[in-house]
């Protein structure tokens, strides 16, 4: 079914169900897996995988759907009133594709008892970069990409390294020479930058607000410290192949309240693309 009809038929169905004089929601973005939506709703809470969603004074939120998210998800809307909106979305399956990775160095596929106490710390770092979640809402001034060039890895592939099976690739892979500056992709706040990761090698956290973060790994260089401020477009690092890397290229990653999607599904946020429907 085409994507946009799909919106259609649910903007009326959820019209339809609710009474004459129910407040509107909006919801802007793809109703698919690994996607982010922005959403509007002035009135009350926003209630989303059983938790309540920040929202902005004006009623702006967000929510993001999973890798593996399954194809119906309730979202609901608590009035000032009391009154309570439930809703279900559709969310469409997404097709990811098997990346296939040959010459990787093999303690990075199969990783020693040494390493695996790295891996501990490191994954131990990114949960507490990924875990503040500061009350300014940076991202309402829209991303850019971080670099330009070719995308040699999908987010939520399969990945074979070296012949053996791996986690689901979870981030965007962008190759680019090597010292290629890399851009901070919206306005943020710093709150990992570390060197030499077992795996992200080189890298950089930033928080957009409200959950929403980006990660920046693999970096020849780090240009910014924790706590900084940045601007979109400032240089936070450079283009490197540090950490389990087979090439120089950025590692751009997303989460949004720990649910990891696709960055460039970010690329539409304040856009006001076509993507845009009520509740």
């Amino acid at each position: 079914m085409n994507t946009k009809l799909t919106y259609l038929i649910l903007s009326l169905s959820t019209l339809l169900s609710f009474a004459p004089n129910a407040n509107a929601v909006e919801l802007c973005g793809k109703l698919a897996q690994g996607e982010i939506l922005v959403g509007k709703f002035a009135e009350g809470d926003v209630i989303f995988k059983q938790e309540k969603i920040r929202t902005s004074e004006q009623g702006d939120f967000l929510i993001a759907f999973g890798r593996d998210d399954e194809s119906s998800q309730n979202i609901s809307f608590l009035t000032k009133d009391e009154t309570t909106k439930d809703v279900e979305l559709k969310i469409e399956p997404t097709a990811w594709d098997i990346q296939n990775i040959n010459g990787v160095p093999p303690r990075k596929v199969t990783p020693s008892n040494s390493d695996l106490r790295d891996i501990e710390t490191e994954q131990k770092l990114v949960k507490k970069g990924q875990k503040n979640n500061t009350t300014t809402a940076f991202w309402k001034k829209g991303f850019i990409k971080p670099v330009e060039g070719r995308t040699s890895g999908k987010f939520g592939g399969q990945r074979i390294m070296n012949g053996v099976k791996r986690n689901p690739h979870s981030g965007m892979d962008i190759a680019a020479p090597e010292g290629t500056p890399v851009k901070a992709s919206s306005d943020g706040k710093v709150t990992l930058a570390a060197p030499e990761l077992f795996y992200s090698g080189n890298v950089v956290i930033l928080d957009h607000g409200y959950g929403l973060h980006t990660i920046y790994a693999h970096l020849k260089e780090i240009h910014v410290k924790e706590g900084d401020i940045v601007t979109q477009g400032d240089i936070i690092g450079l283009v490197g192949k540090t950490g389990r890397a087979t090439g120089p290229h950025l590692h751009w990653g997303a989460s949004l309240n720990g649910i990891k999607f696709n960055p460039p599904s970010l690329l539409n946020i304040n856009k006001g693309d076509d993507f845009c429907f009520i509740l």
